[in-house]
């Protein structure tokens, strides 16, 4: 595959070069550090604020980086707890709110329980405390991973009906989620399918599965909006993205250049001509 011409380095990207179609580490010794396993970035709309997700002694904080005066802060933790875990960020596209998911209780106290999707909403400069999403877009069972439309329609991951995990989505009515459905066959199958991003303009969405002839515990997979309506049939992003490990927590940059993911304990960037290669 033919690489990009890679850019000079780009204040809004913490003063990284940006890649072009070879992956690359996403900002080393900054945000992917050898010490700590990082996933599930995800920027602000006008990328002044940067939040991603570490998994430490098997439990999982979000934190957070703003972008001020032409320089980024260092981390600080938004959402923690001692015994449960946060995960996950997403950002609706009106930087209201906050969407990750947690396997803390109801109640916030207790044993941990399956994961929920929550949210934090902005409050007089701050966070509120977590709210849980509700019932039509929570089960008793596991939701992974969320993604929003630019119109606020969620996509995510659950395994409420089988074994497997299958992608979701749930429209928005009056700020209230309606119930979610599961997409067709062209994106779910009898494998794994979670961790979907959605594009703004829900023209495509990015997932990892986990399917026979796969190159690892969980690859990404691209699937068009057909003329339809419905999702074409997804197709690898391939070996140069895709390897022998977990591929996981897809994520596209505001401005659409970039492709993040978490592989191998640290995030990783491409530029998203992959994407456009496919369509």
């Amino acid at each position: 595959m033919t690489q990009a011409c890679s850019q000079r380095p780009d204040q809004k990207y913490f003063n990284e070069t940006t890649p072009g179609t070879t992956p690359a580490i996403f900002a080393p010794r900054k945000i992917s550090t050898p010490e700590i396993f990082e996933f599930g970035a995800v920027f602000s709309d006008d990328q002044h604020e940067f939040y991603y997700s570490t998994e430490i002694d098997g439990k999982a904080e979000t934190w957070v980086m703003e972008f001020a005066a032409g320089e980024w802060s260092t981390p600080s933790k938004v959402l923690t707890h001692e015994t449960y875990s946060f995960n996950d960020p997403m950002l609706t596209p009106d930087g209201k709110k906050l969407f990750f998911i947690s396997n803390r209780t109801l109640t916030g106290t207790g044993p941990k329980k399956d994961y929920d999707i929550w949210y934090i909403e902005r409050d007089g400069g701050k966070w509120s405390e977590p709210k849980n999403a509700g019932p039509n877009i929570n089960s008793p069972q596991n939701e992974y991973y969320i993604s929003f439309t630019r119109a606020g329609k969620m996509y995510f991951g659950s395994n409420r009906e089988q074994d497997n995990y299958d992608i979701y989505s749930a429209d928005i009515k009056n700020g209230k989620f309606e119930t979610a459905t599961k997409l067709g066959p062209g994106v779910n199958t009898s494998s794994y399918e979670a961790d979907v991003f959605v594009s703004p303009d829900e023209s495509y969405i990015v997932f990892a599965a986990n399917r026979p002839g796969g190159l690892g515990v969980g690859d990404l997979y691209v699937s068009f909006r057909q003329e339809d309506g419905t999702w074409g049939n997804a197709k690898s992003l391939g070996d140069s993205i895709n390897t022998e490990t977990d591929d996981f927590c897809p994520y596209v940059t505001p401005d659409g250049k970039y492709l993040m993911y978490a592989s191998r304990g640290d995030i990783y960037w491409v530029s998203t001509e992959i994407i456009k290669q496919l369509r």
